[in-house]
């Protein structure tokens, strides 16, 4: 106990504080900095002014945590020299390794020699000697820095930057290197006089990001180097010049948080070959606000100086751009939306008659439900909707401003063997005002009631091994008629038959068209659950009618007095397997529509696959039948090495519309990412391209997430 309250002692003296507390096998104290201790296997002293530990000793002092084998403190000149091997613990992010050191007693000066100073568990710094200063900077000597893995039988790293000087900024995080060179493979392949780097712990911080070695058939092999300005803690500016032969190009990013939202916007600027005497570029934005009393603001912009730039540049394939403003609030009953919509087309064959398209729409919407309201539940919405195009010609120029308003109420009982009856009302009443279109009266309205009355009976086995099925009979029959003028078909051209709308009082899906007349729909739902993780289900239905609806197009399978028989089929196993497939037979049993998604993963593979057939339907512009197939996945070829693939290939026109390969490679300490893809498709002003991509990151270096560190271990 004598040697206990001796390193008590010293210790409380050496730090200037208050007694010490002991205890069996060590001592502590209380610092301004937090509580201080000292363990050891033994403790001596020497004379009056020296103490000396041995045997696992372990120094804690506020966040640093030292171990050793020897320590020896005096008190005269309130130094710790420390034998090693030594390993000092600063926080939660910073390890340094030494052989022996000697260091004041706080822990915040010293020199450490044969050092290792590991951050994060990311970056190593290997050093002749460290020294520390003020417990904010380290400053390291003839230095090898690396986040490569190195290991007896492979002892030099893949990469590593050789410095004669580097200082760690620790408050900053930040590190300085004097006199560095950039190594791979222990060859020198660039010399830089100064450098600076974040640390693994730092998230944001303005400097140079990964370089992308990008090469076009269209535009040449390029550099693209993005500069990162970090504004603040909540705003950051990137910039990214582009340079090939063929371009000079200016790419540009903002971010910026708020406290109830967040803004972004990307562009970029460009003079290049392909149009030598125009400015070309882009401007993308979005943006998202939590309002007062629940509600939210949420904006998009989109826009382009002409046609082909974004897929020359491989920007962005969208063949449409929408600008928008949106403000809603959704409640559990209650649903508020109001948007302001701008459209552009950059498809070839709607340029020469992009003045006929809507380009501008606003549309207000509110809606209310009623649950409980005489036995059922009820709801009311009313809409505003215009829309406005740029021709001034009759017809071709047609605007239209809509004010609707619909009121209904549904009930459901169950009666005898367990079938479910549900009786739903509507009531529908819209007014309209058409302007240049000399076929529709100025203004007009249009009232459409609609009732409804659906029947199910789900019938459930459960078998002695757990799994159940359900099978589940449909039946629906439907009445509706309009009074009016028929208004024109704006919003509800592209219509979807599925499983979705089989029993619905009206399959339009916007407000322009009405169902009408007598209708009845029937169908059969089978679904099967097994204990061992996988299901199964499938759908079959049909509606018929009293008379044909001509709204319906031939590709919508809702034309003539009988609809295309629906068929829906999904198999699902676990989280591995995914199959969804969807077709539409006519009466002699031809397939109008049908779609089928494949998903499988696992381990090593992802996989996706689609196939898509669609009759040609002139009435929605497809002049041609669809028939395409799509293709994509990846695969984990082994620890480190990932192959992604894709492929849509047309097979009406038997070529391949467009595929990409891509080959990726990490590990702790590079990242290498290597992609070709090439678009076969052509039109009047896009060309067909192909795009090859290289990316290589050296890891370590800032918060780059989380990193696959391999072992040494065969």
């Amino acid at each position: 106990m004598r040697c206990l309250a001796a390193i008590s002692l010293y210790l409380a003296l050496s730090l200037g504080l208050a007694a010490p507390a002991m205890a069996q096998g060590g001592a502590s104290v209380e610092t301004e900095q937090g509580p201080a201790a000292l363990i050891a296997d033994r403790v001596r002293v020497e004379g009056a002014a020296r103490l000396v530990a041995e045997g696992s000793v372990e120094v804690i002092y506020g966040s640093a945590r030292m171990r050793a084998s020897r320590i020896s403190f005096d008190r005269a000149t309130g130094k710790l020299v420390i034998e090693g091997p030594i390993t000092l613990v600063e926080g939660d992010s910073v390890l340094i390794l030494a052989d022996a050191a000697e260091l004041d007693a706080d822990l915040r000066n010293g020199i450490l020699s044969s050092a290792r100073l590991v951050l994060d568990q990311k970056l190593q710094l290997a050093a002749a000697q460290v020294r520390r200063v003020e417990g904010r900077y380290t400053e390291l000597s003839k230095t090898v820095a690396s986040s490569c893995q190195v290991c007896a039988d492979n002892p030099v790293p893949l990469w590593s930057i050789r410095a004669r000087r580097v200082v760690h900024d620790q408050e900053a995080r930040q590190l300085y290197f004097d006199d560095a060179t950039f190594r791979v493979l222990d060859l020198p392949v660039l010399w830089l006089p100064r450098l600076r780097l974040p640390d693994p712990t730092l998230k944001r911080a303005t400097g140079f990001l990964i370089p992308d070695l990008r090469s076009t058939s269209l535009l040449g092999t390029g550099l693209k180097v993005p500069y990162f300005i970090a504004l603040g803690d909540s705003r950051d500016l990137t910039f990214t010049p582009y340079v090939s032969a063929q371009t000079r190009t200016l790419e540009m990013r903002y971010r910026q948080a708020f406290r109830r939202g967040r803004i972004e916007f990307e562009g970029a600027l460009s003079r290049d070959t392909l149009l030598p005497d125009l400015t070309r570029g882009y401007l993308f934005g979005q943006g998202r606000f939590d309002l007062p009393r629940d509600f939210r603001l949420s904006f998009a912009v989109e826009l382009t100086t002409e046609t082909d730039y974004l897929l020359d540049y491989g920007y962005s394939d969208a063949d449409r751009l929408t600008s928008f403003l949106r403000a809603d609030r959704i409640r559990r009953n209650e649903r508020i939306v109001g948007r302001l919509i701008n459209f552009r087309t950059l498809r070839d064959s709607e340029i020469p008659i992009e003045d006929t398209l809507p380009y501008f729409l606003g549309s207000a919407t509110w809606e209310k439900r009623f649950p409980g309201l005489a036995g059922g539940e009820g709801s009311f919405a009313l809409t505003l909707q215009g829309h406005q195009r740029t021709s001034d010609v009759d017809i071709d120029g047609r605007d239209v401003v809509r004010l609707g308003f619909q009121a209904g109420w549904r009930r459901s009982e169950i009666f005898g063997p367990g079938i479910e009856a549900e009786f739903e009302g509507r009531l529908t009443a819209d007014a309209y005002s058409v302007s240049q279109d000399s076929t529709y009266p100025g203004r007009f309205s249009l009232v459409t009631p609609a009732l409804g009355l659906t029947l199910r009976w789900p019938l459930a086995r459960t078998t002695a091994g757990g799994a159940t099925s359900v099978l589940e009979p449909l039946a629906q029959v439907a009445w509706s008629k309009s009074y009016g003028t028929l208004p024109p078909n704006e919003d509800s051209a592209l219509v979807e038959f599925d499983e979705g709308n089989l029993l619905s009082l009206n399959r339009y899906p916007g407000h322009d068209g009405q169902e009408t007349g007598l209708r009845a729909a029937v169908g059969l739902k089978w679904s099967h659950f097994a204990p061992q993780g996988w299901s199964m289900g499938a759908t079959v239905g049909r509606v018929f009618r009293s008379q044909a609806d001509s709204g319906f197009t031939a590709s919508s399978g809702l034309d003539g007095s009988s609809s295309d028989w629906l068929l829906g089929f999904r198999l699902g196993i676990g989280s591995r397997l995914g199959l969804s497939s969807r077709t539409l037979l006519d009466d002699s049993l031809s397939v109008t529509k049908s779609e089928t998604r494949l998903t499988y993963s696992d381990t090593k593979l992802n996989l996706g696959a689609s196939y898509i057939w669609l009759i040609a339907d002139p009435d929605i512009g497809l002049d041609s039948q669809t028939n395409e197939v799509t293709l994509d996945g990846s695969y984990k070829l082994g620890r480190n090495w990932t192959g992604q693939f894709g492929i849509r290939y047309d097979a009406e026109v038997d070529r391949a519309a467009s595929a990409s390969l891509g080959l990726a490679y990490s590990n702790e300490c590079v990242t290498l990412d290597l992609s070709l893809s090439r678009r076969f498709t052509s039109s009047t002003s896009v060309e067909p391209t192909t795009d090859v991509g290289l990316k290589v990151a050296l890891n370590g270096f800032g918060n780059d997430g989380r990193i696959d560190r391999g072992s040494c271990a065969r």
